[in-house]
């Protein structure tokens, strides 16, 4: 198996398989695998059959990926290959058929599941239960004139700026946070073929968006940052990105919360419609 670190020249390797295997799953992204091959240590593995991504979770236990369809694969193979490896991660859900209850044992961690909701929900905050993000929205736009723009390459020293400010505002260290993934997918934008919104209030970039077509039916937001001095920032970005996106786009990934308790508090308020979890099967011993 030939071993090398993920690099942009994975990109055409890559893109059409992720896209393929049909997960749902947000790190079956290449901007993702890419932007965030330092924080796992992402490496790509190949031999004359199949390529792999081996990597380490948040919790430090390693791990190897398909990057294709897992169920067209033999199990002995794929144990083959994934021996000296924790476990193969992440699995979709609807992949664990493969794996007989007797011989791999099949796990989750809450904090790396997907938070998934439906775009016209987020799109209008209709219901009880989005009661208070409709009244943010609402005392947002009635304190400022907010103005919205494609992100683009002219804008993004501001989103530059919002970002700064960002991290002054959460306190922690760059390391800690997605700070320089972020950073990088400025200056990668055009070439990871991302895409998003910026947005001002009173002529000041105040808040942006950032991410990409998972699937027909999905877009996922990998980054999401805004000022925290405009009360209402979030509600309102997400709300009006929500009301632009192409109509085809059913469901908005709002990834994980990394097991972070503030992360998870934020998306679980906006009451998703589905969770996805994402698996780790290993070999009963």
């Amino acid at each position: 198996m030939h071993i090398e670190d993920v690099t942009l020249r994975h990109k055409d390797l890559l893109i059409g398989r992720l896209k393929e295997s049909r997960a749902l799953l947000s790190e079956y992204s290449f901007p993702n695998l890419y932007l965030f091959r330092k924080a796992h240590h992402y490496q790509v593995l190949k031999d004359h059959q199949e390529i792999f991504i081996a990597g380490k979770t948040y919790d430090g236990r390693s791990f190897i990926m398909p990057t294709g369809d897992i169920r067209v694969l033999n199990v002995e193979y794929l144990l083959k290959t994934a021996a000296g490896y924790d476990f193969i991660f992440p699995i979709a859900e609807e992949w664990l058929g493969m794996f007989e209850e007797k011989r791999f044992a099949k796990e989750f961690s809450e904090g790396d599941s997907d938070y998934i909701y439906k775009t016209d929900k987020i799109s209008t905050y209709k219901g009880p239960k989005l009661h208070g993000k409709k009244n943010l929205l609402n005392q947002f736009l009635s304190l400022y004139t907010p103005q919205a723009f494609p992100l683009t390459q002219e804008r993004m020293d501001d989103a530059r700026d919002i970002l700064e400010a960002w991290q002054q505002d959460v306190g922690e260290q760059k390391e800690q946070t997605d700070y320089y993934p972020c950073r990088e997918a400025f200056e990668l934008y055009d070439a990871l073929v991302l895409c998003g919104g910026i947005y001002y209030v009173d002529n000041e970039p105040a808040g942006f968006i950032i991410g990409e077509e998972i699937d027909a039916t999905m877009f996922a937001l990998h980054f999401a940052k805004g000022k925290r001095k405009f009360k209402g920032m979030y509600q309102y970005m997400y709300n009006h990105f929500a009301n632009i996106l192409p109509k085809k786009y059913e469901y908005l990934n709002f990834e994980q919360d990394l097991g972070k308790l503030a992360l998870k508090i934020a998306k679980s308020s906006y009451h998703p419609d589905k969770v996805l979890k994402k698996y780790r099967i290993s070999v009963l011993r």
